[in-house]
C-alpha cells in the first residue's frame, strides 16, 4: 500500500513560512489562502495554518549519544537527492543542527541532518545505506 503523507501544523507567520520552504528549501508551494498554505515536501503535503499564538516545546532525546528533537518530521531520500539537498541547505543554513551517520554497521544505518524552520519545527532529511532497511 502506498500513500501520500499529509500533516497540518500551526504557523506563526505565513510569509516567512512560505519564503523558507520555497526559497530556502526549494520546495513547491501549492494551494493557499490568506491564512494557510500547502507545501509539497517531496510528494507529501504539509499544510501550515496561521494562528494568533501557540506554545510549542520540543524536548530532546538521545540517539547514539546525540541529542535530537523528539518532535520532528521529514523525508527519506536516495543518496544523490540527500547529498544535493544537504549541499543546497548547508550553503545558507546556520541552523543545521547535526549531520551524522546513525546505527553505523547495523541494520537501519542511515545518514541524517536536521534544520529548524521559522516556526520552530525540526525537519529531518535521511538517506539509508540500504533502502530496504527503512523499517528495520
Amino acid at each position: 500500500m502506498k500513500g501520500t503523507f499529509h500533516i497540518s501544523l500551526p504557523c506563526i507567520n505565513l510569509e516567512d513560512t512560505v519564503s523558507y520552504y520555497k526559497n530556502d528549501l526549494g520546495l513547491t508551494i501549492g494551494r493557499s489562502s490568506s491564512n494557510w498554505v500547502d507545501v509539497n515536501l517531496f510528494g507529501s503535503q504539509l499544510t501550515f495554518v496561521t494562528i494568533e499564538e501557540f506554545k510549542f516545546e520540543c524536548p530532546m532525546y538521545l540517539l547514539d549519544k546525540e541529542e535530537l528533537p523528539s518532535f520532528h518530521f521529514g523525508v527519506v531520500l536516495n543518496n544523490d537527492e540527500w547529498d544535493d539537498v544537504y549541499d543546497r541547505i548547508n550553503r545558507w543554513s546556520i541552523d543545521t543542527i547535526i549531520k551524522r551517520t546513525f546505527f553505523k554497521d547495523k541494520s537501519g544505518e542511515h545518514n541524517s541532518f536536521f534544520v529548524k524552520d521559522p516556526n520552530g519545527y525540526y525537519l529531518e532529511f535521511k538517506t539509508f545505506k540500504l533502502h530496504d532497511e527503512i523499517f528495520m
